[in-house]
């Protein structure tokens, strides 16, 4: 004989155990809250945006073999938490390049972000704002500085170089944001040419988009996206003044091969804050532009849109640290998609961090409040990470805390040559 004994269960305790959730009528907010991860926010992007808008922001170059590397070594990572540490309030804010921020990553600069969905660079600046970290205009960014400046007004906002073929366009531009009150440039050094952007050729995508049988069939199902797009101003680009094109021929009518060391010196005699190299992605390089005394580097191989199979930044971060990190501020991009990576990479070193698709998902999947969704995801990832680890604060991370666990052992190492 069963010891439980049973009986007919009380009306009273049946409510107790049937209370209904109030439902959501909002569609945006209640896809949104349903998200968990910036995959799942990336699952929602996928199906609210057309392909070729889409896949411009998913894909990288050639084989996308340096995308999958960066992010598989950030999977292949092991932490080592501390243990009867109090946790019970921890701080993630930190200072870099000069000011303050709320979080240990910013929001990084992303060309013709409008295209992705209508809202752009105002959503994403002001998101930034509102969480207290700073957001980065690219050069190729589809809203001007003075209106990023508007959007917002109290936030940091940092601007994005490229070398023009004309050299007026890249100083005006310079001009520009320090008298609209950027304070750090980050001159961008990994651009000669385009890199081989498969995906969009294989799309026809172009700058205005170009209709065909196929945008018109994949257009069908989302027809908010033509609906912002159509009824929305037309897009303003911070520097470009013709933009027919695909976005390689876009990028490699504008860019200039013969980049040098003076483009560095010119660009610094004009800019009057912070001075940052973003797309270091060796140590000797980042010797040389320390020594010159630049403020601070960002290890990136352009999210592996650029060269592929080019250096993981992750995996690079250890020797630059211990090369340059006590004379210069480091942070890192490429792959971040956890709370925990961000929490990984300042272990390793790194004082800050960039997200450029995890933005960007979040951005397709519902304009501003995506944005502000996926920031809320990551921040609540690095707090419990840092929980979970036992740290209060972000100095108390150390290399300690974290082993790369390697897949990819050089049978040799190339030299670089300087």
């Amino acid at each position: 004989m069963s010891p439980v004994s049973r009986q007919l269960p009380h009306p009273r305790e049946l409510l107790e155990f049937m209370q209904f959730k109030t439902p959501d009528l909002n569609a945006k907010r209640r896809r949104l809250s349903a998200a968990l991860t910036i995959d799942d926010l990336r699952r929602i992007a996928k199906r609210r945006t057309p392909k070729a808008a889409f896949d411009y922001t998913d894909g990288a170059a050639d084989g996308e073999i340096s995308l999958q590397r960066a992010r598989q070594a950030f999977r292949d990572i092991e932490f080592h938490p501390s243990i009867l540490r109090d946790v019970s309030r921890v701080d993630t804010s930190t200072t870099i390049f000069g000011g303050p921020s709320t979080l240990p990553f910013g929001i990084a600069p992303t060309g013709f972000t409008r295209l992705m969905q209508t809202e752009g660079e105002y959503a994403g600046a002001a998101a930034a704002g509102a969480a207290g970290i700073p957001f980065t205009l690219s050069t190729l960014g589809t809203t001007s500085i003075e209106n990023v400046k508007a959007t917002n007004p109290h936030g940091r906002n940092w601007f994005q170089l490229y070398v023009m073929r004309d050299r007026d366009i890249s100083y005006g531009l310079v001009e520009r944001a320090a008298k609209a009150g950027f304070d750090t440039l980050f001159f961008t050094v990994d651009t000669p040419v385009a890199g081989a952007r498969l995906r969009d050729k294989r799309n026809g995508f172009s700058i205005p988009p170009q209709l065909s049988i196929g945008t018109i069939v994949n257009a069908i199902p989302r027809p908010w996206w033509w609906f912002d797009f159509l009824t929305t101003p037309k897009l303003e680009f911070a520097s470009l003044t013709t933009t027919g094109g695909t976005v390689g021929e876009l990028l490699n009518n504008a860019m200039d091969p013969s980049i040098s060391f003076e483009d560095l010196d010119i660009i610094r005699s004009l800019w009057p804050g912070k001075i940052v190299i973003k797309g270091v992605q060796n140590v000797p390089d980042a010797r040389k532009l320390v020594d010159l005394g630049v403020d601070g580097l960002v290890l990136s191989n352009h999210g592996g849109r650029q060269l592929d199979r080019a250096p993981i930044p992750f995996h690079l971060l250890p020797e630059v640290v211990r090369e340059v990190g006590r004379d210069t501020e480091i942070a890192i991009d490429t792959g971040i998609m956890d709370g925990a990576d961000i929490v990984a990479s300042i272990a390793m070193g790194a004082k800050f961090t960039l997200i450029g698709r995890a933005y960007l998902y979040g951005l397709m999947a519902g304009g501003r409040a995506g944005v502000d969704r996926a920031i809320a995801i990551l921040a609540e990832q690095v707090e419990r990470t840092m929980k979970l680890l036992q740290v209060s604060e972000l100095a108390e991370l150390t290399p300690a805390h974290v082993t790369q666990l390697q897949r990819l052992t050089p049978r040799s190492t190339g030299a670089v040559r300087v």
